[in-house]
């Protein structure tokens, strides 16, 4: 696919997805998850760690309410089934660990949008707004699904309804992102992190994706199950046999991903 609504690059294992309409805050436009669901699946058959960003000072303002592709006909059910349901499942069932850079505001489905990432790293100058009520509407995208499973029923109810501006320091200190970093250091930060997973064992991250997500849905009981099998598995890797090799011999290992 020819990318017209971002840029993609793929350099030492780290596939990078910059949204790149930074004159409407990169929003949402039926072309765009069209594309972000092509990168994700194109990075992660190519990269061993996929990163979002956004051009400009924001990440992501959420849908484009001007999308000359629904002008007068904007039918939210079947947008949502249709274009962010398939886009959300490409980066939820990514091969590789993902992350969202955000680098600014992340609003509406755009702060969904960097939700559905495994780890979301901002700078302190960025901000999360559930901005949906305002304008009659409900969270979507998966935001009712993640936010109480991460910062709670509580901050979770306040956020949907209030639609207040969530900053980064706060979504930090909640439970809701990974990690928020001054904004000098924010660049320099997620490349690091990046470059720690592209090169890190990618089959045992990989496993760790799956066994997370399934214990919102397992009981303690299958959860263990799935754990003995998913570890069985990582127990007959090359990077497990490397990984102990170095720490017996005192050296950093040489995981290849396999």
């Amino acid at each position: 696919m020819n990318y017209e609504t971002l840029t993609y690059a793929l350099e030492d294992g780290i596939a990078l997805i910059t949204l790149n309409r930074p004159d409407v805050m990169n929003a949402l436009t039926t072309q765009m998850r069209a594309e972000i669901e092509d990168a994700v699946k194109t990075g992660g058959q190519a990269a061993r760690v996929v990163v979002l960003t956004g051009a400009g000072r924001a990440f992501c303002s959420g849908q484009d309410l001007g999308d000359r592709a629904n002008a007068g006909n904007l039918d939210l059910e079947r947008t949502l089934r249709d274009e962010y349901t398939p886009m959300l499942n490409a980066i939820i069932d990514c091969p590789v660990p993902t992350i969202a850079a955000v680098n600014g505001a992340a609003a509406g489905a755009g702060a969904n949008l960097a939700l559905a990432c495994d780890v979301v790293i901002a700078s302190d100058k960025a901000y999360f707004l559930q901005a949906f009520t305002r304008i009659g509407l409900i969270p979507d995208a998966g935001g009712t699904y993640v936010m109480p499973r991460t910062m709670g029923m509580a901050k979770a109810m306040g956020a949907a309804l209030f639609a207040d501006k969530i900053s980064a320091r706060d979504a930090d200190a909640w439970g809701l992102i990974w990690e928020a970093v001054e904004d000098e250091a924010f660049d320099a930060q997620w490349r690091a992190r990046a470059t720690h997973l592209a090169t890190g064992p990618t089959k045992a991250f990989a496993a760790a994706k799956r066994v997370i997500r399934a214990s919102w849905h397992n009981d303690l009981e299958a959860q263990l199950a799935v754990e003995a099998t998913e570890q069985g598995d990582c127990g007959q890797s090359r990077d497990f046999r490397e990984g102990v090799l170095a720490f017996v011999e005192k050296r950093k290992p040489d995981f290849e991903g396999r």
